[in-house]
């Protein structure tokens, strides 16, 4: 491999790493830590001018400020149940801005504090109610699995369940001032989810070009399908004519191959990457998925039973014929599925499926009951073989 090869490997890993993690910690990956300090200029001047986005570096972590394209539900956190969890993971952090690195303090104390300043506020946490309790606890895991906080004895799970008889004696760490992105005004003035993701643009034919840009590369790198008919006219015109520029740049940075189709520019990473999560998952709904793939491919070609699509090559289905198809999917693949999937019934089923399908972009229910199968599911099809295995493979058709 010569050294340029080389190069762009390293390049490419500390892109999709720097996308996929909170941070590059230097004591746990020093590898990697190296690398992305090498290449620093080049990495922060890419994210900067293609995507708007700030590349942080320390002498103890690499951390890269990304903002969605567009907010989807999925990129919220799976572990939070509602949201007084996010409410109380940010006021842990209000906390951890008081404490020095490495300076250890007791759940109770934290947990009072936070009281006492939300009371301040007009909102008020009961410790003594179970459900706020688990909110916390919550919270607390997740700046556990962030690194942000180290629990030195204890768990949050047993105060959580027992209360005040627990403890939990923990340790912050310098993550704490870095995970909330720092914004241009007070959060108080804004006013919808949309205006959180926008940077400042001058209001000239160069600042458009620059927004347009920047939200086509976020959207390109953080979402798994972007079909043509998600632009706004002026991006799909970017998109159609920068087409060249656009596959160079994320396959020369991200490793991101990408092709044309009929429904949009798709992208696909052409190895498996621990960095990320891929369709197909290792869940066994994705296998699921990708037999449904196939089967729907095998309708699309009798003319008798194909189901009808819309202007945008969305096939079209009510929730008795999908459940239909799921249990035809059962019956011949069954042995295969989990006991979960064997055991549950059709509207669960169906559910979960159609949950995973929006998801990765391949399909969603409307309000009335209608299923919609995005094209890019086409591009996929899946079979068992005479072991517990599933082959996919991308259609190439256009």
């Amino acid at each position: 491999m010569s050294q340029a090869e080389r190069f762009r490997e390293q390049k490419q890993a500390c892109v999709q790493a720097l996308l996929n993690r909170y941070f590059v910690d230097k004591a746990s990956d020093p590898e990697l830590f190296q690398s992305i300090r090498y290449h620093y200029q080049e990495l922060r001047e890419w994210f900067q001018e293609q995507c708007g986005f700030t590349l942080l570096l320390t002498r103890q972590f690499a951390k890269l400020e990304k903002i969605p394209g567009k907010a989807q539900p999925w990129m919220g956190w799976d572990t939070f149940l509602e949201p007084r969890d996010y409410g109380l993971f940010t006021y842990c952090l209000w906390y951890l801005e008081g404490k020095g690195e490495n300076e250890q303090f007791l759940l109770t104390d934290m947990v009072e504090a936070i009281r006492q300043h939300l009371l301040g506020l007009g909102v008020e946490m009961d410790w003594t109610l179970y459900d706020h309790r688990r909110s916390m606890a919550r919270a607390l895991k997740q700046l556990k699995n962030m690194g942000v906080l180290i629990a030195v004895d204890g768990d949050e799970w047993e105060w959580a369940q027992l209360g005040a008889e627990r403890n939990v004696l923990y340790e912050s760490s310098d993550y704490a001032r870095y995970v909330l992105r720092r914004f241009p005004q007070d959060l108080c003035q804004y006013t919808t989810i949309e205006e959180l993701g926008t940077t400042f643009y001058a209001p000239t034919p160069e600042g458009e070009l620059k927004a347009r840009r920047h939200h086509i590369f976020r959207r390109l790198l953080q979402e798994p399908i972007v079909y043509d008919w998600e632009w706004s006219d002026e991006e799909h015109y970017y998109v159609l004519t920068q087409r060249r520029y656009l596959l160079q740049q994320l396959e020369e940075m991200a490793g991101l191959v990408g092709q044309r189709y009929k429904e949009g520019l798709l992208f696909f990473y052409p190895e498996a990457s621990g960095e990320m999560e891929l369709f197909p998952t290792a869940q066994a709904v994705s296998d699921i998925v990708q037999t449904l793939a196939a089967e729907i491919r095998c309708l699309t070609t009798e003319s008798k039973n194909s189901p009808s699509t819309n202007n945008q090559g969305c096939l079209l289905l009510s929730t008795i014929d999908f459940e239909g198809l799921l249990l035809k999917l059962r019956e011949q693949y069954g042995i295969y599925w989990s006991k979960k999937h064997r055991q549950a019934t059709t509207s669960q089923l169906a559910e979960e499926v159609i949950g995973h399908l929006e998801e990765w972009g391949l399909g969603h229910k409307e309000a009335d009951g209608t299923i919609y199968l995005q094209p890019a599911l086409a591009r996929f099809s899946g079979n068992y073989g005479d072991i517990i295995q599933t082959a996919i493979r991308p259609s190439k058709e256009d």
